[in-house]
């Protein structure tokens, strides 16, 4: 039996996560990551507020466990947040889920929680792992392939992923939630959180506003025509078609590229993407070898896996889209790489072809 420190948001997954490993026999602790300073009552923002730390806290009253608080919002702030922040200024969409994760929420706690002598950590992660006879270990895709989330654990490493846990990762949600209400788990109907944590308001142009300022630019058709002015960048997403003041147009228009302060607009078809570059790439396994077939990429948290070609060179990556090619992928975003059901690593997207 193994010395598992498990991380509590507060929700029915971490909550089953502890549930599962005490009923195991594993010597389990858990603990909360107090990150963001989110008011309580907000539906959507699990994870962050005081009503998810009391949740967690009873959760593992009840399973007799014991439980802690550990303050990250400092490294929260710093890693997460201000990066939100910067990408955005920077004309790019970042994914803030993602960068928590690897940054904060598993990467960090995992390096804590091992200098702390816990053989491993648990979350609530819906993944799934394999070992290999010669110790490999490899990150699948859920049973509930709904609750996905290897989207935003593509960077673990080896060493990491051999002192994690998921031990929710073989049960759909459903289950779950029932096997939570049998244990009198007060998580068991919680909803899922589904918001950025970090802006109660669910305003992301106003939040981002508040802290980048208003920085007028132009606002241009996809054939250069000028079509008006906007007072941030920041505001706009690729894919967007709401919200961009304009009208008359003889058909809608979706923001296409934000290069700077210049927000350019175009066509539906001009959202399509047939290739795209990403940086600082990472593997959980051996990456993709030269001409490698069956390969697919998910653009999107819960995106569908494209077929694509990729070519690996060192810490870039090239992704040819061979079949159904994507629409609305910005820069900042991530790229996940499947080799079949199993998540082989990914990276930032850079740029992408039109």
């Amino acid at each position: 039996m193994a010395n598992v420190l498990v991380a509590m948001s507060g929700g029915v997954d971490s909550s089953m996560a502890a549930a599962l490993l005490v009923e195991q026999g594993h010597d389990v602790t858990g603990v909360h990551l107090k990150m963001a300073d989110t008011p309580s009552g907000i539906p959507g923002k699990g994870c962050c507020t005081l009503d998810d730390a009391r949740d967690a806290r009873r959760v593992a009253d009840l399973l007799g466990i014991p439980y802690y608080v550990w303050g990250f919002a400092d490294a929260f702030h710093e890693r997460v947040v201000d990066d939100f922040v910067a990408e955005y200024a920077a004309g790019r969409t970042p994914n803030p889920c993602i960068r928590c994760n690897e940054r904060v929420k598993y990467t960090a706690l995992m390096a804590r929680a091992r200098a702390a002598g816990f053989d491993r950590l648990a979350t609530g992660h819906h993944v799934r792992l394999s070992t290999d006879e010669d110790g490999t270990v490899r990150l699948f895709r859920p049973v509930d392939e709904g609750k996905d989330q290897t989207y935003v654990l593509y960077m673990a490493s080896q060493d990491q992923l051999r002192h994690s846990a998921f031990p929710v990762g073989g049960m759909p949600k459903s289950e779950l939630r029932e096997m939570a209400a049998e244990r009198g788990l007060v998580t068991a109907s919680k909803p899922d959180s589904t918001d950025i944590c970090f802006i109660p308001s669910g305003n992301t142009a106003a939040f981002l506003g508040a802290r980048i300022g208003r920085r007028p630019g132009r606002l241009v058709d996809h054939d250069g025509t000028e079509l008006g002015e906007h007072d941030g960048a920041f505001a706009f997403t690729v894919g967007q078609r709401r919200g961009l003041g304009l009208s008359g147009m003889p058909e809608p228009r979706f923001v296409t590229a934000i290069e700077g302060d210049t927000v350019t607009v175009g066509r539906r078809q001009d959202l399509e993407v047939a290739a795209l570059t990403a940086t600082d790439v990472s593997w959980t396994v051996a990456p993709p070898t030269p001409g490698e077939e069956g390969l697919t990429v998910r653009v999107r948290y819960h995106g569908d896996r494209l077929p694509v070609a990729v070519e690996v060179a060192g810490d870039v990556m090239d992704v040819a889209f061979t079949g159904v090619r994507p629409s609305g992928v910005a820069p900042g975003q991530a790229v996940v790489v499947y080799r079949g059901e199993e998540c082989v690593g990914g990276g930032t997207i850079a740029a992408t072809v039109r």
